[in-house]
C-alpha cells in the first residue's frame, strides 16, 4: 500500500525535474536548416529566374569551389590547341595563340607572318603573338610545357569536389548562379541568358561530362564583382558556342571547341583537339 508522503515527494521531484529542462532550453523547438546549427542545403533551382548555390541554406554556398584552377604557364595563351587552330576571316583575338604538338601548317586562315627569329610570328588578326611546335627553339619547349599545364588544370578542374550535381537536369537556361562546383553527367545546355553573381574573389567551376552548348544570342552574365579569370568550365566533350553568344571564364575541353559567327568570349579556350572560329572575338581576361 502506497503512502501520500511518498507521492508528494515523487511529484515534487518530477516538477523539478521539468522546471530544469525547461530552463535549460528543453522546451525550444529544434534548429531549423539555414539557422545556427541547422542542417546544410545541397543546391536549389526554380524552374523560371532561379538562383542556384552550391549548397548552404539561404542562398549561401556551404562547399566553396576553393582557390582558382592554376593554369601553371598556359595562362601566357589565349589559345592553346594541341591538333590546330582555324579562323574564318576576319576574328579579332588579343593575347597568345600556340599550338602543339602540332605544326605551324595546323594554324590555318590567320594568314601568319613568320618573326625574323622564326620564335613566333604574327597575324593582323591577332593583338599578341602566335606559336607552334616546329618553330625556332626556345619555342618548342615552351608549348610543352605549356600543353601539360593544360592537361593538369583540366585534371585538377575535374577533381573537384562538387557542392551541386545535375543542375536544371542539364539545362540552366535563365538562372542566377551562386560561386561553387557545379557536376552534370551530361550535355550542358545554355539556351538562354545566365548570371554568374558573386564577389571578385570566388570561383566557379562546371564540370560537364558531354558537350558544352550555348544557343545563338546568350550571353554569360558576370555580376557583382565577378571575374572572368575566376570561372572554369571543365568540358569532356565538345563545346559549342553558337552565333554571337558570349561566354565568361576559361573554356578546357578534352576535345574541341568552336566558336561560330560572330560569337566571342571573354577568357581563354583550351582544347586538347583543336580550336575553330568564325568572324569571333576571343580576348584574355584581365589578370
Amino acid at each position: 500500500m502506497t503512502n501520500s508522503k511518498s507521492i508528494r515527494l515523487n511529484s515534487g521531484a518530477a516538477l523539478l525535474l521539468l522546471s530544469l529542462a525547461t530552463s535549460c532550453g528543453g522546451g525550444s523547438s529544434a534548429a531549423q536548416p539555414g539557422s545556427q546549427g541547422g542542417s546544410l542545403g545541397t543546391g536549389s533551382s526554380s524552374s523560371t529566374g532561379s538562383t542556384a548555390s552550391a549548397g548552404g541554406a539561404g542562398g549561401q554556398s556551404s562547399i566553396a569551389a576553393g582557390n582558382p584552377v592554376n593554369l601553371g604557364s598556359a595562362k601566357t595563351f589565349v589559345i592553346l590547341a594541341e591538333s590546330g587552330i582555324s579562323t574564318v576571316p576576319t576574328a579579332a583575338v588579343t593575347g597568345n595563340l600556340g599550338v602543339s604538338p602540332a605544326a605551324a601548317t595546323f594554324i590555318t586562315g590567320f594568314s601568319l607572318s613568320a618573326d625574323a627569329t622564326n620564335v613566333f610570328s604574327s597575324s593582323q588578326q591577332v593583338t599578341g603573338k602566335v606559336y607552334a611546335s616546329d618553330y625556332t627553339p626556345p619555342t618548342p619547349s615552351t608549348l610543352t610545357t605549356a600543353i601539360g599545364d593544360m592537361q593538369t588544370a583540366f585534371t585538377d578542374a575535374a577533381g573537384r569536389a562538387a557542392g551541386v550535381t545535375e543542375l536544371g537536369a542539364g539545362n540552366i537556361g535563365g538562372m542566377t548562379i551562386a560561386p561553387g562546383v557545379y557536376k552534370w553527367g551530361t550535355d550542358l545546355l545554355i539556351p538562354t541568358d545566365v548570371t554568374l553573381s558573386g564577389t571578385a574573389t570566388d570561383v566557379w567551376i562546371f564540370q560537364i561530362a558531354q558537350k558544352l552548348t550555348m544557343a545563338s544570342a546568350t550571353k554569360i552574365i558576370l555580376a557583382g564583382g565577378a571575374l572572368a579569370k575566376n570561372v572554369f568550365w571543365q568540358v569532356s566533350g565538345l563545346v559549342d558556342l553558337g552565333t554571337t553568344a558570349h561566354c565568361e571564364g576559361v573554356v578546357m575541353t578534352k576535345t574541341s571547341v568552336t566558336l561560330r559567327t560572330g560569337s566571342s568570349i571573354n577568357g581563354r579556350l583550351f582544347a586538347q583537339t583543336a580550336v575553330n572560329i568564325d568572324g569571333s572575338t576571343v580576348v584574355e581576361p584581365a589578370p
